[in-house]
């Protein structure tokens, strides 16, 4: 019986192809990061180490034995793809919407990343830290949970947590460097949040509130 494919493993797959006929040595010159070990290419994803085989373009974690979300190998490919070979880091720290392209997706990002965010660690203010921190966070000195963490060495972002009281509830928010949409596409902005959303929930050992945006 034909098993049937999910369009993101078909988009997958056609990354890996993409991939495959990529001058690698100019990856490994424009992305800050990315390292070529053996035979793969070598990055990390929010503190998770991932081999790219340089021949093959297969995704592996080299920290867990299990399979590689698509979202998070189509993250990686698309880095690949976009990275643009005068982005720079900046210090230009901006929300979402205010990256280039992104403000048709803003509405969908409050929805799916920032208020099941808020849902989760409402209360669990102890358990977002020792996250952050799992996932090499930097403390910052703002918000009542506030750290800088690497999406990838050439994307970081900053997570920003306020708790609750009697007369606000629990916010959060994400900042990017603006240079962030030169190095990947607008839209894979949104899946990286995702991706950082569901490390979070692991590491906090928390279960993901129902309304974050599913992650094949």
């Amino acid at each position: 019986m034909e098993t049937s494919v999910s369009n993101y493993e078909k988009n997958c797959q056609a990354w890996q192809e993409r991939f495959r006929a990529m001058d690698q040595g100019r990856l490994l010159e424009i992305i800050p990061g990315l390292r070529r070990e053996g035979g793969d290419l070598t990055l990390y994803h929010f503190g998770e180490k991932f081999a790219v085989d340089s021949a093959t373009g297969a995704i592996r974690s080299l920290e867990s034995d299990g399979p590689v979300s698509a979202t998070v190998r189509l993250n990686i490919y698309t880095l690949f793809g976009y990275a643009s070979p005068l982005a720079h880091f900046q210090d230009d720290w901006v929300p979402f919407q205010q990256l280039r392209n992104t403000g048709v997706f803003q509405t969908a990002f409050q929805n799916g990343i920032l208020t099941p965010l808020v849902a989760t660690f409402t209360g669990r203010t102890a358990e977002l830290r020792q996250a952050l921190e799992a996932m090499g966070g930097q403390k910052l000195p703002c918000s009542d949970v506030g750290y800088q963490v690497e999406a990838f060495a050439c994307i970081p972002l900053r997570v920003l947590f306020w708790e609750g009281d009697d007369e606000f509830p629990a916010q959060a928010n994400l900042l990017f460097d603006r240079s962030a949409t030169d190095f990947i596409h607008s839209e894979s902005i949104v899946s990286i949040a995702m991706a950082g959303l569901y490390r979070l929930a692991e590491l906090a050992g928390l279960p993901l509130d129902r309304r974050a945006f599913p992650m094949p």
